[in-house]
Formats: structure tokens, C-alpha cells, sequence
């Protein structure tokens, strides 16, 4: 990974020289001043994980609620106040261009007299650094020597890089309060530059910046009066929750012990090898199906239901060592839409069978299956009003999730390339965290630096461009709505979840950029305050899948 910065380029280092001409493209950093140019590609901020604030884990994390992440919508300062400062000896002529995923593409054209200006600006610091043998330090020397002492390419280079460092926060002015950070390209190849100034001492240019999307909505207004349908699982069910949740624990208190003398029955647990091929049409087998395939596979026959309709009784019946085959149908309802109605042969060989010797259920295994709890009604009351605030709690972020996919269908909108990306890079490093916290798999340096590639990233964001695309959208609807409805929030509310955040990065010794945790929060406590007004509005239905 090799990064060049103009600015500091020492120009008779040679290898320095040699590295900045490797690419067509530069770029223009958040400072407005150093130049930048990196494999031909805007230079992004490494990959690093996603701040999960304490407002983002209380507010919304995961599907429920909105978590917006640090790839900001905002506008950037297009020009620094001590750029302006500078002022050029002639006008720029810049003009404006529209063009795809919210950007615009400036030409500017830099007059002769502010090239022969930055020229001579870029000899006098050649003087300050040169040793020319017989001038002191610091003195007037010749044009022609210098330049000869120099070499002439290396002039022109350098002259072309102080013309555009110069002149592009300038040419930026058209765009200022709309530009996105980090967004800035100049499209124009180098090298045609350089030849282009060589001959003419002026010099033209293309930029393309990214700037805020204007989103619109279809119908106008139709967030404020939607109707919206919740289809909840009969898994969040409190009361089924609770009983499945008793039922495992005292499972979980029996032995497992090998079945001999029968064939499998509903309460087993059975090791199987699973297989599957589609049938076509005129009944022949098709296809092998790898993901309704399984090599000793613990199946729990108390919970067959949750596998393909029809399975469990299929199997009822077989013995260790035995082996059947069947065909089902996936239901329309299957979540890969690929099988949905599809009609498939399965081979279950059965491997191992054991049933449970499980003790009596009565209040001496209260403390077992519960610790604290002394009777078994104690340890249903409790886990009742554990499943019933689950419950709420899943409620909750199942309608959050249906109202956001609903007003981001309600949007229409050009996402700009530099948001899309930086909010990518936002849930690959959260990804990289998220494995690297789980208990099920440690990364080496080695493949962490493989996984943070450019490659990597390039794939992730390729094969995820839908749903980062959707999640930009639900998030531009929902600060368009902030904006549009003037909603807002305590500055104390802000200063508290500000605070809490920043405990929680100092007490896991992690390093946070206290301003970025500040508009991430905002970002949050906007998202929040725009899901209550929605669903004080919203008719809403719940139904049960």
C-alpha cells in the first residue's frame, strides 16, 4: 500500500519522484490542501471498527432501530478559511456539470498568469532547498540555473502540482456547503497536464465531487399517514417462548442414553447423515441440493417442526444403522427462494439414537433449572416475565424494521459512489469486529491484514451492494424526515449519550474520535426521535406468520 503526498515530496529524492507518477488521478484530502494520490483511487480512512456507541445499543442495534453509521450525509467545508486567504492574481473559470450518483463535475480552466504565478512560487522554494554550488543558501539564482540544477521535468511537475494545490480549493467555491468530505477526484490525467502546460503555461482540469442527494419522495408526504403490517413470529410468543425455554433447561438436566430396542420416536435425539437431490419434472433426480445437506447431524425430533414440513414423520420409525428415502416439497414459504416449490429426494442415514432419562419434574429441581428459584412456579413466573420483555422488545423492533423498509421504498434517490463506500467499509470493519469478538474464531494478524484488503473489501462491497444501498436509502428517508418535520432533541439528552459513549470506549481502552462519537450519536438520537414520531402517526397491524 503506497501513498504519495504531494506537498511533501522531496524533489530530488528520485524514488519520491518515481512513486508519484503511478497513477492518473489525484485527489484532494479533508484539509483542502495536500494533495493526494493512492492506486488510482480516492484515499479512504483504514478500515477500522464500526464506534458502536452506548446510544446506538440502547437506542437500536442490529435490525431494530436506526444505527446510522459515520458515513455522513453532511456537507463538508469545500473551502478552508485560510485557503481563501490566498488570493489568486486572476479569476478561475469553473464550470458547473451535473452528474450520475449525486455528483458534480467541474472544468476548470487556471488563467496564464496564475500558472506563471504558482511558477515562480515553486522556484523560490527550489532556491530555499537547493545547494546550488556557487550561490549561498537562500539566494536569488538564475532561472536557468536553477531549473538546469534542478532539471526541468521535475520543475514542470512540481509547477503542475502548485497550480493544482492552489488553485482547487478556489474552483471548489461553486460547490461549498454541499460537497460530501472525502469525495473530491480530479478525473484529468496527469501527464496530459504536464504536456499541456508545457506548451501553453495555462492549465485545465476536471473535478468530480460528490455532493448531498436530494431525495424524493413517492407519494409526497406518504410517511405521514402509512399503514403498516408487523408479521411477527410465533417464536416471539412470550407464553411458547416460556415453555420452550423450561422445556430445554430440563432437558438439559436428563442423560442421554442409546435407544436398542426400538425405532426412533418424537422426544429422541437422533445423529444423521442428511441428502438431497431435486427431482425435474418427468420424475427423474436432478440436481444435488448442498444446503439441505448435513454429515452427523444432531437432530432434536422435539424440535422437527422447525425443519422442511413433513420431515420428522418421514424418519419416525428408523433405526441406528438403517436408512430411508423420501421426497417432500418445499413450501412457498421456504426462505431460500431458489427451492420454493421445488420438489426434492432426501436420504437420511441414521447414525445413533438415544433417548433422555430425564428426572422428575417437582420443585427439588427449581434451583437446577433456575438458580436462585425454590419452587417450579417461582422459575415459571420468572421466565415468564423474562419472555414477556423479550417479546415486547422483539415487537418493538419488528415494527422499527417495518415502518424503515417502508419509507425507504418511498424514496427515490442517487446514492453518491464515496457514501456508498464509506458506509460499506462501516459494516466490513463491523464485521471483522464482530468475528474477531466471537468466541468461535480468533484472527491471525496475517488473516486480518488478508481480510482488510483491497480486494477483500472490494468483494464485500460488490457482493453486499444491495443491502448497503437500502440501508443508505432508510437512512437518508429518515433524516429527511428529522429535517422536514423540524424535529429535535436536548442538547442534554446529546451531552449524556456523548459522555456514556465515551465511558464505554475508555473503559475497553479503545481509541474514539470524540467529535465522530458526537455526530454518530446525534445521527442516533435523530433516528430515534424520527421512529416515535412515525408510529404515533403509522396505523399499524401485527399478524403472526
Amino acid at each position: 500500500m503506497e501513498l504519495c503526498v504531494i506537498s511533501s515530496i522531496n524533489p530530488f529524492h528520485s524514488s519520491s519522484t518515481r512513486r508519484l507518477f503511478q497513477s492518473d488521478s489525484l485527489f484532494l484530502s479533508r484539509d483542502g490542501c495536500s494533495l493526494l494520490r493512492f492506486n488510482g483511487r480516492l484515499l479512504k480512512k483504514p478500515i477500522k471498527p464500526l464506534e458502536l456507541s452506548c446510544a446506538a445499543k440502547k437506542i437500536g442495534s442490529g435490525g431494530g432501530g436506526v444505527r446510522r453509521s459515520a458515513a455522513s450525509t453532511k456537507a463538508a467545508p469545500a473551502v478552508e478559511p485560510s485557503v481563501k486567504e490566498d488570493k489568486l492574481p486572476a479569476e478561475l473559470q469553473v464550470k458547473e456539470t451535473p452528474a450520475p450518483n449525486s455528483s458534480v463535475k467541474l472544468s476548470v480552466e487556471v488563467p496564464a498568469v496564475v500558472c506563471e504565478d504558482c511558477y515562480q512560487r515553486v522556484l523560490t522554494e527550489f532556491m530555499k532547498m537547493a545547494k546550488v554550488p556557487g550561490f549561498r543558501p537562500g539566494k536569488r539564482v538564475p532561472e536557468n540555473i536553477i531549473v538546469g540544477f534542478v532539471g526541468r521535468p521535475y520543475v514542470l511537475r512540481a509547477t503542475v502540482e502548485s497550480i493544482l494545490k492552489r488553485t482547487l480549493p478556489h474552483a471548489m467555491e461553486s460547490v461549498t456547503g454541499k460537497a460530501l468530505k472525502d469525495s473530491i477526484q480530479i478525473v484529468s490525467s496527469f501527464p496530459e497536464m504536464e504536456k499541456a502546460y508545457s506548451q501553453l503555461k495555462t492549465l485545465s482540469y476536471e473535478v468530480v465531487v460528490d455532493v448531498v442527494p436530494e431525495l424524493k419522495w413517492n407519494p409526497e408526504n406518504g410517511y405521514k399517514d402509512m399503514k403498516v403490517v408487523v408479521e411477527l413470529g410465533d417464536e416471539i410468543d412470550a407464553k411458547k417462548a416460556c415453555e420452550r425455554q423450561l422445556r430445554q433447561k430440563y432437558k438439559s438436566l436428563g442423560a442421554l442414553k442409546i435407544v436398542t430396542d426400538r425405532g426412533l420416536e418424537v422426544g429422541d435425539l437422533a445423529v444423521i447423515d442428511i441428502s438431497a437431490t431435486t427431482i425435474d419434472e418427468d420424475g427423474s433426480t436432478g440436481e444435488a441440493i448442498p444446503d439441505a445437506e448435513s454429515k452427523g447431524f444432531h437432530f432434536d425430533t422435539e424440535e422437527g417442526n422447525r425443519l422442511l414440513p413433513g420431515f420428522l414423520d418421514s424418519i419416525l420409525g428408523i433405526k441406528a444403522g438403517e436408512s430411508k428415502s423420501f421426497s417432500l416439497v418445499f413450501p412457498e414459504s421456504w426462505k431460500q427462494e431458489t427451492l420454493r416449490g421445488q420438489r426434492a429426494q432426501f436420504t437420511v442415514d441414521c447414525k445413533e439414537l438415544f433417548y433422555r432419562d430425564l428426572p422428575t419434574l417437582d420443585d427439588s429441581l427449581a434451583d437446577k433449572l433456575l438458580p436462585g428459584c425454590t419452587t417450579l412456579k417461582e422459575v415459571e413466573e420468572t421466565l415468564t416475565k423474562r419472555c414477556q420483555e423479550m417479546e415486547e422488545e422483539a415487537k418493538e423492533q419488528a415494527t422499527d424494521n417495518a415502518i424503515l423498509e417502508q419509507i425507504r421504498k418511498m424514496v427515490e434517490v442517487e446514492i453518491p459512489q464515496s457514501l456508498f463506500e464509506e458506509q460499506g467499509r462501516q459494516f466490513y470493519g463491523a464485521r471483522l469486529l464482530e468475528i474477531q469478538a466471537s468466541g468461535n474464531m480468533k484472527l491471525t494478524e496475517d488473516q486480518l491484514a488478508s481480510l482488510s484488503s483491497q480486494k477483500s473489501v472490494n468483494e464485500f462491497l460488490e457482493t453486499q451492494r444491495e443491502s448497503i444501498t437500502n440501508i443508505i436509502k432508510q437512512n437518508l428517508a429518515v433524516g429527511d424526515i428529522f429535517k422536514r418535520e423540524n424535529l429535535e432533541f436536548s442538547t442534554d439528552e446529546l451531552v449524556k449519550e456523548v459522555e456514556n459513549s465515551v465511558t464505554e470506549f475508555k473503559k475497553h481502552k479503545q481509541e474514539y474520535d470524540e467529535e465522530r462519537v458526537k455526530d454518530q450519536v446525534q445521527e442516533i438520537l435523530e433516528g430515534a426521535k424520527v421512529l416515535e414520531w412515525l408510529k404515533e402517526r403509522a396505523e399499524i397491524q401485527y399478524i403472526i406468520r
